[in-house]
């Protein structure tokens, strides 16, 4: 009589009808909307991280940046510095030979003028040899000794 597609199709309504008499499009339609708003949320929090992440990169990049710059600063100062110290080595190394320059010098004119001071005093001491061999052997009696020995002391005063 039927053929088993009917009673396949009876079966199947049938089933549909029981479905819908407990409710089970309603729990369906519940389930899928919880799925959805649940992804939702998912997808809203993705987003809030991801703009999270992105500022926080940003933020990143922004101190990288900043610490570059404050690098190439020191690495500036110091170089600057080095310069300096080596210009006050080179000033401070000119200024010692300087001064060994001028106290050398010093020392040498102060030798020149002890040498000629003993020259003199060597040149006087043999002129009033001289002198006084010279008087001595023209010059005779006690005018002759008081005469030279006037004359010697005022050679050593002159010569002196």
């Amino acid at each position: 009589m039927f053929e088993a597609e009917f009673w396949v199709a009876i079966a199947f309504l049938l089933f549909i009808g029981v479905l819908g008499y407990f409710g089970a499009h309603k729990r369906l339609v519940n389930s899928i909307d919880d799925r959805r708003e649940r992804i939702k949320a998912e997808l809203a929090e993705a987003r809030r991280l991801k703009s999270e992440a992105e500022a926080l990169l940003a933020s990143y990049r922004r101190k990288q940046q900043e610490a570059e710059r404050e690098a190439q600063t020191i690495v500036a100062s110091a170089k600057s510095e080095a310069e300096r110290l080596a210009d006050e080595a080179e000033a401070k190394i000119e200024e010692f030979v300087l001064r060994r320059t001028k106290m050398a010098e010093t020392k040498i004119a102060q030798a020149e003028a002890q040498a000629v001071a003993d020259v003199r005093s060597a040149a006087s001491e043999v002129a009033v040899a001289a002198a006084e061999a010279i008087l001595t052997r023209s010059v005779k009696g006690k005018v002759a000794d008081d005469l030279l020995a006037k004359g010697i002391a005022d050679l050593k005063a002159k010569l002196n």
